[in-house]
């Protein structure tokens, strides 16, 4: 009676440890949105001129990894590391599996088209090595990734892809 009152407790025990480390690596995936990946060297010579620069092929690629859940970007917010940041101010809805391209320069936003642009002709990204921070309109943390071009881009394109 004592060994299956024992086996049982410690079977128990395995199973309380699962679902207490659960959580954890849950976290991590908690939200649908993540960064896909980020032009951080727009080709050419760089220029954040808003009639003739290149700041518009500077952009940050966000998807939605969800299966079923539609989300919307509204209030979401994208940061580098010394804290320029961006934050999505109008609806901007992506389906399950979609994606939207954050842009510099000026334009005109997209749904059907999965642009965004930044209205800033100012470049957001370092050419050698920055931090991008995605967070949700409520502060909770979304998605980070930091790259560094000598380490993530190995075909020296400038961009690099994370998921």
């Amino acid at each position: 009676m004592r060994i299956r009152f024992a086996l049982a407790a410690t079977a128990a025990a395995g199973t309380l440890a699962v679902v207490i480390a659960a959580p954890a690596q849950a976290n991590e995936y908690s939200s649908a949105l993540k960064i896909k990946g980020v032009q951080y060297d727009a080709p050419g010579r760089d220029s954040n001129n808003c009639t003739t620069g290149n700041s518009k092929s500077e952009y940050l690629t966000i998807r939605n990894y969800s299966r079923t859940a539609k989300v919307n970007l509204k209030g979401y917010v994208v940061k580098d590391a010394t804290g320029n940041r961006f934050t999505f101010r109008s609806n901007h809805y992506l389906e399950p599996g979609d994606y939207v391209k954050l842009r510099g320069g000026h334009g005109t936003d997209s749904d059907a088209k999965n642009v965004v642009y930044r209205q800033n002709c100012n470049f957001m990204w370092n050419n050698d090595k920055d931090t991008i921070y995605l967070s949700k309109p409520s502060g909770a943390h979304a998605d980070t990734h930091a790259y560094s071009k000598s380490k993530d881009d190995r075909d020296g394109n400038g961009y690099i892809s994370f998921h």
